[in-house]
Formats: structure tokens, C-alpha cells, sequence
């Protein structure tokens, strides 16, 4: 390390530092440069002061100005629901068995009921509502429950086989694993798989109508009032081959919906249940 000394040809003094012979030059920051760096300094304390900055233990300092962008999004939510305060009256006293596709109301709906679907719904069903194995398609016309707009509106208020809502849609199929034989589900799974062309010839014919046609009907098509699956349409949730399908009849399916009436309000049950209405499945 060098002393410092004053060099003539730059007229500045050196700092002392040499690296491989070349002596650095104590050059003074261009004065611009250090008031702009106070005055950052300055803002910076000041806006510490007036806005929340500085994180304490249970929270952090509020400003003097009391700012807060939480705040500053709930004074927007609030005057964004003022503005559609007519709507939401109008969309809780509609009857839904005569909503008007065609009526403005109903577009708000859709608009709302797609904001809803996405940040509520669409985790199991998919942002396409074409869902995934174990959660139903909203775009086809196989409806377990109903695809009406009032049906979907009672299944997204009530749910399905969930504890915590007494209206909810339930039903429970037995795990014939506790029953039959493995030859015999899988036959009946074999059968199952060939409908609708079976007849009272095709083997596990017998099986299914002393197992099964109770509840899905003697041609597999199903009963909503008691939600049992169409079998004959070829749309399966759990998969349409053979081992899915004898899972399915060994140890059966339990799917839960939660009630949504539960966690949203009228207004957003009513807005979601028309946008799924109205993405194409709805009957």
C-alpha cells in the first residue's frame, strides 16, 4: 500500500492504494451526485414516518398519514358493490327456473359467477370446467344431480356428502369387495363395461340385477333422485377401464362437495351456478 501524494498531472490527491504499480485517485464525488444521495436519505426517513415501514413484533408501524393499501382496496370493493347494488338485489329475487339468458342481469351473472368459479371452483374442477378424474365434468350433459339451473344452484348452495350441511346431496354405494366374490365383481365389472349392448344372456347379466339395478335401473342409466350414475353413456369419473371400474365396485367412490351456501354469499352461489349453466352442459 502507498502513501498518498498529490499528482501533478491530475491535480488530485492519491488514496493510497496501489494495485500492481496503478495508485488510485482520491477524486471527490460530483456534488450533484451527493445531494441527490442526502436527499434519498431524507425521503427515506420521511416516508417511514408517514406510512407503515417498519415491522414490529405484532404488526408494523401504521404512518402518520394512517395509509394502508388494505384499506385502499376495501374503499374500491365497497364503492365496486355500490355500483352493482341493484344488480345483486335484482339477482337474489330472481326466480332461476325463468332466468333470461338474453336479460343484462344474466350477463352480470355469468361475469361474476366466472370471477367465483375461478378462485373457488376451479382448484378440483379445473379452469376449463372439464375437471379430472374424481371430479366432474361441467361441460358435458352427464349431471349426477341435475343440470338445470336450479339443480346446480342447489348442489353448489348444499354440496354433496358433506357433514356439515343437512340439504346436501348423499349417497353411499356398498363396497361389494365385502360381498362378492373377486370372480364375480370381475364379471360384473366385464358386464358393466359392455353396456348398453348386453342383454339377459351376457354373462354377470344376473349379478347386476340382483346388485345393481336397484339403484342404476335395469338398463344402467341411472336414477338422479337418488344419485346413482348413468352407466350406459360411456362418461366415467373414476375411469373407464377395466381395473378403475372393479375398484370402483370393490370399494366403491365417496366424493364430497362442500356447501358453498356455507362460505359464499347468495348473490355468488346464484353468479357461479349460471356461469357453469352456461358454459355448455347446463340442461
Amino acid at each position: 500500500m502507498a502513501e498518498q501524494r498529490f499528482d501533478e498531472k491530475t491535480g488530485q490527491t492519491t488514496t493510497g492504494h496501489s494495485y500492481d504499480g496503478i495508485e488510485e485517485l482520491n477524486t471527490p464525488l460530483p456534488r450533484w451526485w451527493l445531494w441527490t444521495f442526502y436527499l434519498t436519505i431524507i425521503w427515506g426517513v420521511g416516508y417511514t414516518i408517514l406510512y407503515p415501514a417498519w415491522p414490529m413484533l405484532t404488526g408494523a408501524t401504521e404512518g402518520t398519514l394512517g395509509y394502508s393499501t388494505r384499506g385502499e382496496v376495501a374503499a374500491e370493493i365497497v364503492a365496486h358493490e355500490a355500483k352493482n347494488a341493484a344488480l345483486v338485489t335484482e339477482l337474489n329475487k330472481v326466480d332461476l327456473a325463468d332466468f333470461d339468458p338474453q336479460s343484462n342481469l344474466h350477463r352480470y351473472a355469468v361475469a361474476r359467477g366466472g370471477s367465483v368459479f375461478r378462485a373457488q371452483c376451479s382448484q378440483c374442477h379445473g379452469a376449463g370446467a372439464a375437471g379430472a378424474k374424481g371430479y366432474p365434468n361441467l361441460l358435458d350433459n352427464d349431471w349426477l344431480w341435475g343440470g338445470s339451473l336450479t339443480d346446480i344452484a342447489y348442489t353448489v348452495r348444499h354440496g354433496v356428502r358433506n357433514l356439515t350441511d343437512d340439504d346436501a346431496h348423499y349417497s353411499e354405494m356398498p363396497k361389494f369387495g365385502e360381498i362378492l366374490e373377486e370372480s364375480e365383481i370381475d364379471l360384473l365389472a366385464t358386464y358393466v363395461l359392455a353396456l348398453p349392448e348386453v342383454s339377459a344372456d351376457t354373462p354377470g347379466a344376473t349379478l347386476f340385477a340382483d346388485n345393481c339395478a336397484s339403484c342404476h335401473g335395469d338398463d344402467g342409466t341411472g336414477m338422479r333422485e337418488i344419485g346413482a350414475p348413468n352407466l350406459a353413456d360411456e362418461i366415467w369419473l373414476y375411469g373407464a377401464d377395466l381395473e378403475s371400474l372393479t375398484e370402483s365396485i370393490t370399494n366403491a367412490r365417496f366424493g364430497v362437495m362442500p356447501a358453498w351456501g356455507q362460505r359464499l354469499s347468495e348473490e355468488d352461489v346464484r353468479a357461479v351456478s349460471a356461469y357453469v349453466h352456461a358454459l355448455g352442459g347446463g340442461e
